[in-house]
C-alpha cells in the first residue's frame, strides 16, 4: 500500500483513513474496546446461531483498527483468534494509535496477503470474518468464486464466514450471487445501518437452525455477557433467510 494512512479526531472518536475520505475504521477514545460502527457489531451476527462455547477459532482477513480483533479479544476468553493483515503500517498503527493489544496465546497477528493465506493454511474455522479494502475501497480477488470456495473448505463444520460488503455504488448483487454460487446457496446478506454497507453470511456443515424466541434469548445473554447488542439486527436476519413462522433454516 503506498498511499497515505490518515488518522483524524473529531467529537471524541479516533478514525482511520487510507487516503480518502472512507473511514476504515474507528475508536470511541473513552470506551476504546467497544465497536463504534454499525457494521462491526453486525459482523458478529454469527454469533446468534450457535450455542457456547462457539466459536472457538477465529480467522480474520483485514485489520483495519483493530475493532473486531480488540473486541473478540477481551469479550471471547474462549476463543482463540488470528488476524492476518497485509500491510505492517496497518498492523503498527492499530497498536499505536487504536489500543490493539500485543499477540499472545490466544490472539495471533500474521502480516501476509490473505489470499495466501488461505491458500496454504489447513487450519479449520469455526468463523472467519473478511473486511479487506484498499485505499480505494475495492476488494480486488477477495470477492471471487475461487476465493469462497477456499475458505468454505477452511471452515469447521459449524463454520460460518461474516463478510463486510461495501460498494459506492450499492450494488450487490453480483456479489452475493458468487458467493451463493460457492457456498451452495447457503448464503444471505442484510443492510447494515452503516450507509453503504451489507453484512453477508455463508454456512458450512451442519445446518443452522433457530426460532425468533432462542435467537432473542442468545441476543439477550450476549448483551448481557459482553455488552453488544444483537438485538436490532435479528428482524433483518429473519428477512434475510427467508425465515418461516420466525424460524431461520440456513
Amino acid at each position: 500500500m503506498d498511499n497515505p494512512i490518515d488518522i483524524r479526531e473529531e467529537g471524541g472518536v479516533r478514525y482511520l483513513h487510507f487516503g480518502t475520505d472512507w473511514v476504515q475504521g474507528a475508536m470511541r477514545i473513552r470506551t476504546p474496546f467497544a465497536l463504534e460502527l454499525a457494521y462491526t457489531r453486525e459482523m458478529l451476527t454469527a454469533l446468534l446461531l450457535h450455542d457456547g462455547p462457539w466459536p472457538r477459532r477465529i480467522l480474520s482477513i483485514g485489520l483495519g483498527a483493530g475493532s473486531l480483533a480488540k473486541f473478540i479479544h477481551r469479550k471471547l476468553p474462549d476463543s482463540h483468534h488470528t488476524i492476518v493483515e497485509i500491510e505492517p503500517r496497518v498492523a503498527a498503527i492499530a497498536q499505536s494509535c487504536f489500543n490493539l493489544p500485543r499477540p499472545d496465546s490466544r490472539m495471533a497477528l500474521q502480516i501476509e496477503d490473505g489470499l495466501a493465506f488461505i491458500e496454504h493454511t489447513t487450519d479449520q474455522w469455526d468463523l472467519v470474518l473478511l473486511d479487506a479494502y484498499d485505499h480505494d475501497v475495492k476488494t480486488g480477488p477477495f470477492t471471487s468464486i475461487d476465493f469462497y470456495r477456499t475458505v468454505k473448505s477452511r471452515l469447521s463444520d459449524q463454520g460460518v464466514l461474516s463478510i463486510n460488503l461495501f460498494n459506492r455504488a450499492r450494488r450487490y448483487e453480483s456479489t452475493t450471487s458468487r458467493l451463493g454460487y460457492a457456498f451452495d446457496d447457503r448464503a444471505i446478506h442484510f443492510p447494515s445501518t452503516d450507509e453503504g454497507n451489507y453484512i453477508g453470511l455463508a454456512f458450512n456443515g451442519e445446518r443452522v437452525q433457530s426460532d425468533e424466541a432462542t435467537l432473542r434469548t442468545r441476543a439477550e445473554v450476549l448483551k448481557e455477557d459482553t455488552g453488544l447488542d444483537l438485538r436490532p439486527v435479528i428482524a433483518r436476519l429473519l428477512s434475510a433467510g427467508n425465515a418461516r413462522h420466525g424460524k431461520l433454516d440456513l
